[in-house]
């Protein structure tokens, strides 16, 4: 948990809650904060498993994977290879498409060109290529004369997408099963604070939502997970235009990390599914293995 990423706060709160649902089920657990060390205090723990609750950059896309099967000690979620494809926006994107997955069109560009002009037509977004969790995330409106001035910390190239009007909508695969969907309901744009701040989104679960967009949430998250070769728990989000039916129905990314908090989605679903929090844990741990 932890670790050196924009998204650290988050994890610590996932791996808090999993170590003491974990608890509850009478594992023993030692919650590690990831640091430089790593390798040093595993191999002083020599743990059973490792339970990974990083979220973002060399947690999630595929480098501490890559230090687990290097020591040959078990780990949840996916391996090393799903989880830099579904890290890197575009490349995950690219891979959808592949499988004849329906997403939005976009570029990866040096940061200087897109605040220099429009690189698309309003309204678009403009993100990070490989963080999650909406951080650095910009919504340019429709109108916009000018794009934004992107802060410092945003990386030298971006993801420049088409903006997906619509419903937020989110599927969670476990294992070889898609658990439900998930209506998000926000004031504005679903950002890093309405994902993680008390009241800051609400859900509705099961989705309220016609059952041919359901089952196609559904069918499509078990797709993009095998697709990119995912392990253990991912989940896949998503953007429905009403007014457009089952072609308004967009993929906008496959989370191989989801979070494990309070607020967080699939916990929420496996409750929805009768899965105890402390029993999707003990799932995720009784699933770990080498070689995923």
């Amino acid at each position: 948990m932890g670790g050196p990423s924009a998204e650290r706060e988050v994890s610590l709160s996932t791996g808090r809650a999993c170590a003491a649902a974990l608890r509850e089920r009478n594992f023993n657990v030692v919650e590690v904060d990831a640091g430089p060390d790593l390798y040093a205090v595993l191999t002083d723990l020599k743990p059973d498993v490792a339970l990974n609750c990083l979220h973002g950059r060399w947690g999630e896309d595929g480098c501490v994977q890559g230090l687990f099967e290097w020591m040959r000690l078990p780990y949840t979620h996916s391996g090393v290879l799903a989880s830099a494809l579904a890290m890197d926006k575009q490349r995950c994107k690219e891979i959808f498409q592949l499988h004849n997955l329906p997403v939005m069109q976009s570029h990866v560009l040096p940061k200087a060109e897109v605040m220099a002009d429009h690189v698309m037509s309003p309204p678009y977004v403009i993100k990070p290529n490989n963080e999650g969790s909406s951080v650095g995330v910009y919504l340019v409106q429709e109108g916009a004369n000018t794009p934004p001035q992107l802060d410092e910390s945003m990386p030298e190239f971006v993801m420049v997408e088409a903006f997906a009007p619509g419903r937020e909508l989110t599927t969670t695969v476990m294992g070889d099963r898609a658990l439900t969907v998930t209506d998000i309901i926000t004031t504005g744009w679903y950002d890093y604070d309405a994902k993680y701040k008390e009241g800051g989104s609400s859900h509705v679960v099961p989705a309220d939502i016609p059952p041919h967009i359901f089952d196609l949430c559904m069918d499509y998250a078990l797709q993009a997970h095998n697709a990119l070769g995912c392990r253990g728990v991912s989940r896949t989000d998503f953007r429905w235009d009403e007014s457009k039916g089952a072609d308004g129905l967009i993929l906008l990314e496959t989370n191989t990390q989801p979070g494990m908090t309070a607020t967080s989605l699939s916990p929420e679903q496996g409750q929805a599914c009768g899965i105890s929090f402390p029993d999707f844990c003990a799932w995720m741990v009784e699933d770990a293995s080498c070689d995923r």
